[in-house]
């Protein structure tokens, strides 16, 4: 029985490349999953990426310096905050900044604990795949689970033994017992405002991380950030953000969801492309926000006020 790693899955399709390690499968249930199937044969709900360049990130308060501390101290870390604040742009920025590489995995209803961990995989031989949490672990990576409360409670019980002093991940499939170098990471993100009785975040999993919140950055840093991303001239940003500004306070009249700043980007981006400034927030701002007739009349209003010509 051969054993593999993510890296691996091109050679290990095309005859099975070996790395050292691992045990036997006499522990846990064996989950088998065809090789040659090209669903299979790749993360379906993850990446992994060196982050190279440095992202473009205003620091907003002292969210930097706090990060770094908890890698110092090889804390788990948990940001809070709304769609489209910033959270997933801070952690590449962090990634860069701290020259790890970063995995990324996009949670949801069906994600299950071998989708973390890894799986047996079945062609010329059976290999054993490492899942996105075990490659992390194993490459001293960054691992990130974004929107962890989309995921199921009885997936997220896995990464509790990497949140605490031991830092220890066990394969039962394989019988590894895996110590966290380092340099691994362990970040999650959600959203408090998607919380309700049946997706909400455990206190005995929220209690085990390091809280970063985030919320919309103040006006001045999202004129910064809106002109950067879009390249629209900096008045074009300026009402673009006193656009933000006003919808954001229809949360009273019904808007679940706010117009963040990557939707005020999305915006700039079609105005800078050529599209009139009121059709461009109709398209980018107004209609993602909500379906409500009432709600997308009141934020056209708003719209046609910042930009009545």
């Amino acid at each position: 029985m051969s054993f593999i790693s993510p890296s691996m899955l091109q050679a290990s399709t095309a005859g099975p490349a070996t790395r050292a390690g691992g045990g036997g499968d006499d522990q846990g249930a064996r989950e088998d999953v065809d090789v040659e199937s090209p669903v299979n044969a790749r993360w379906t709900d993850a990446q992994v990426a060196e982050v190279s360049e440095e992202p473009f990130y205003l620091p907003v308060r002292d969210e930097v310096t706090v990060f770094e501390a908890a890698y110092a101290r090889r804390l788990p870390v948990m940001l809070k905050g709304p769609t489209g604040a910033g959270k997933t742009r801070f952690l590449r920025y962090m990634a860069w900044r701290l020259g790890r590489p970063l995995v990324t995995v996009a949670c949801h209803d069906d994600l299950t604990a071998s989708d973390l961990l890894g799986r047996y995989l079945t062609g010329g031989e059976t290999v054993w795949i490492d899942g996105p949490l075990t490659h992390a672990v194993r490459i001293g990576a960054i691992c990130y689970l974004d929107e962890i409360v989309e995921a199921r409670k009885d997936t997220t019980v896995v990464i509790h033994p990497l949140t605490d002093d031991r830092r220890r991940l066990r394969l039962e499939k394989t019988g590894e017992l895996l110590v966290a170098p380092p340099e691994f990471m362990l970040v999650i993100s959600y959203n408090p405002g998607y919380q309700s009785l049946t997706k909400n975040l455990k206190p005995s999993t929220r209690q085990r991380f390091v809280a970063i919140d985030f919320d919309f950055p103040p006006p001045g840093l999202e004129v910064e950030i809106v002109a950067h991303e879009s390249g629209v001239d900096r008045e074009t940003a300026r009402r673009l953000v006193q656009l933000g500004g006003l919808i954001r306070n229809l949360r009273d009249a019904g808007l679940d969801e706010p117009a963040s700043t990557r939707l005020l980007v999305y915006a700039g981006l079609l105005i800078h492309s050529g599209i009139a400034p009121r059709r461009a927030c109709e398209l980018a701002i107004a209609a993602p926000i909500s379906d409500d007739p009432a709600v997308r009349e009141a934020v056209l209003d708003l719209v046609a006020t910042v930009f009545p010509e």
